[in-house]
């Protein structure tokens, strides 16, 4: 039979062994999937967490800092598992204090591949199987519930069965293969797009901060006051426009509008977020490809951007590279509640807040290179609502991909309002499960309840106002 003009072909049917029998599948492995797993572990219930990678942390391990734990007044609105993760981090020397951020909340700096190693740690001792170098591949569907996932790996295509799933892809690859309505990027469908981060070593970081410090009328930094810079050893940079013009006038190609660098823990290490490819779809194989091969090309540029033109960086050297691409948003889910703009820069309170979070609107424009940040003032909460999908009975979803607008999402998709997410995920899995009802049907107030006596931030009761 000819094959060359075919454009699809029929699988056959086949049976699948089933790999594993649990009470709670947590997909993916990144900052909200380490610790719902965790939550959902607490007392006993038998979960596994499955990621596709050798490692997990997910964006946690790709050189950013963790932003978010602190809100907009300087108060620490995130506690509870992922602050113990931290607290786990610190006593290893692999991160840092939560440091009030004019820009960003809070940044707290953590040691990629110290997360890898506690992340595991933590899960392990928490009683969550995990099982790497797996990938999802599908739903086992009985009518409006999903009764397990299908896997595929080395050992070939198996099914994991389970009562609840918690998607925790970042990409609701579990919902979207449900059947979950989702929403991809603006009007339209224009994405914020990923960067690739790399690492640099032998950064007179000191030369740096004092250049900005005592001139920064010639080193532009965006919303950040001089003596922010002449008051810290570990910092971030963002801004230096004018040294990027003179590269520009030069020759140099530089995406974007700003020079962003973190300083790492360790001396002399910082870490470059300046790459950006527009127009990357995170869903699809062949666009991820192009925005590796396109932020590898856009990195060298940058670095010889940095070494020629950037106080500090004289003598300093290319270390490392992240081992993926940073992706800021892909899908979304349709849920109970679409949380939206207004909901936050009106810094809204709801009765079923399983989360608060105070990171700005910040979003990376689709095109051209530039960002726009706004501001609430305060802090918003995260409504349970939102975690929970249309028409998909047994699946909660947590991370970036809740159900949030465009604009919305700019805001809960750092690390530290995930986090918060992945502990209500989990405790609503593992509730769910002990008193036999769907996710839907919980009594949030109960999971308000033992968030608050597990050591979770919740705004107080008497503020809600919708």
């Amino acid at each position: 039979m000819e094959m060359e003009n075919r454009t699809m072909i029929t699988e056959p049917a086949r049976d699948l062994p089933v790999r594993l029998d649990v009470d709670v599948l947590v997909v993916g492995g990144g900052p909200s999937g380490i610790i719902a797993a965790q939550a959902a572990a607490e007392d006993g219930l038998k979960v596994t967490l499955i990621d596709s990678r050798s490692f997990v942390g997910g964006n946690m391990t790709i050189g950013l800092p963790v932003l978010g734990f602190l809100g907009q007044k300087g108060n620490q609105i995130i506690k509870g598992i992922p602050q113990k993760f931290i607290a786990r981090l610190k006593e290893k020397n692999a991160a840092s204090e939560h440091r009030p951020c004019p820009l960003h909340m809070s940044l707290t700096l953590v040691e990629p591949e110290a997360v890898k190693n506690v992340g595991l740690e933590m899960l392990v001792d928490s009683g969550v199987n995990v099982l790497l170098y797996v990938f999802f591949a599908g739903v086992v569907m009985e009518g409006n519930a999903i009764k397990g996932v299908i896997i595929e790996s080395k050992s070939g295509r198996e099914v994991i069965l389970a009562k609840t799933i918690i998607d925790c892809t970042g990409d609701a690859d579990v919902a979207f293969k449900a059947g979950v309505p989702c929403e991809q990027g603006n009007e339209h469908g224009g994405a914020q797009p990923p960067t690739l981060m790399f690492c640099m070593a032998g950064v007179d970081t000191e030369k740096l901060r004092m250049s900005i410090a005592q001139e920064p009328r010639t080193y532009l930094t965006d919303f950040i006051p001089a003596e922010y810079f002449g008051q810290n050893n570990q910092f971030i940079v963002v801004g230096l426009r004018s040294v990027m013009e003179k590269a520009r006038e030069a020759g140099y190609h530089l995406p974007v509008e700003r020079t962003i660098l973190i300083t790492g823990l360790r001396e002399g290490e910082i870490w470059v977020n300046m790459s950006r490819i527009n127009g990357v779809d995170g869903t699809n194989p062949e666009s991820l490809t192009y925005g590796e091969i396109e932020g590898r090309k856009q990195v060298e540029e940058i670095q010889r951007y940095l070494n020629e033109y950037v106080p500090g960086f004289e003598r300093a050297v290319f270390t490392k590279m992240a081992p993926f691409l940073g992706i800021r948003e892909t899908r979304r889910i349709v849920g109970q509640y679409v949380l939206t703009a207004d909901d936050i820069l009106a810094c809204r309170r709801f009765d079923d807040a399983v989360a608060v979070a105070s990171y700005p609107l910040d979003i990376h424009h689709p095109e051209g290179g530039g960002c726009t940040l706004t501001w609430c003032g305060d802090c918003y909460d995260i409504p349970y609502r939102s975690l929970i999908p249309e028409k998909i009975e047994n699946l909660i979803v947590a991370g970036r991909c809740i159900s949030t607008t465009h604009e919305a999402m700019s805001a809960i998709r750092v690390m530290a309002p995930c986090m918060a997410m992945g502990e209500a995920a989990g405790r609503a899995a593992k509730m769910s499960i002990r008193k036999g009802v769907l996710p839907a049907q919980l009594n949030v107030a109960e999971l308000q309840a033992e968030l608050l006596e597990k050591g979770a931030y919740l705004n107080p009761k008497q503020l809600v106002t919708s």
